[in-house]
């Protein structure tokens, strides 16, 4: 059974296949376009490794803001 993970990351997966065709339709220079598209694939790729936590490392560059646990009395 599909779990709610998998459907959040099949849904991203088609909204960026959506935004690299919209892309594709900007009158811009090719060299610029084929920048942006590798930029978003390359994200992408790192972001599926870190959400199926083959990149453990990875969390440790971005600091998180939660409260240390309480000291015991």
């Amino acid at each position: 059974m599909f779990t709610s993970g998998i459907i959040g990351i099949i849904i991203t997966l088609v909204v960026i296949g959506l935004v690299l065709y919209l892309i594709d339709l900007i009158p811009m220079d090719g060299a610029i376009k084929q920048i942006i598209r590798l930029i978003v694939i390359i994200a992408v790729v790192v972001w599926l490794l870190r959400a199926f936590g083959l990149m453990p490392w990875l969390n440790n560059l971005f600091h998180t803001t939660t409260a240390p646990p309480p000291r015991p009395r």
